[in-house]
């Protein structure tokens, strides 16, 4: 059975704002690469336990999308119990380390 993937409204939001970044509405090769993104993030569905556990919160998973300075984190969580994988932040790779994504809620900042 498929799980449900939902977005965060922080998520959500950095989707939006990478797609801006790349330009992704006016660039063929920006919005490939955009829609693979998306792609792996709805691929969570199926193969869910496949992303690693992130190294600031054993509680949380990672699947990493793009190469070398145009990766990205896709962090979330699963919920075994509901079926629903929710996808709590995208962030570039060369990003910090999480400090924390306020306490995995949907909703959180």
């Amino acid at each position: 059975m498929a799980y449900r993937v939902d977005l965060t409204g922080r998520a959500a939001r950095n989707l939006e704002r990478i797609y801006q970044t790349i330009d992704a509405q006016n660039t063929t090769q920006a919005a490939a690469w955009f829609n693979g993104l998306e792609k792996t993030i709805l691929s969570l569905d199926k193969h869910p336990a496949r992303g690693s556990p992130v190294a600031e919160d054993d509680r949380l998973r990672q699947v990493l999308y793009g190469r070398r300075r145009h990766r990205y984190r896709i962090i979330y969580t699963i919920d075994e119990r509901t079926e629903i994988v929710t996808v709590l932040h995208i962030r570039h790779g060369a990003r910090a380390e999480l400090e924390r994504i306020a306490s995995h809620e949907p909703g959180g900042p």
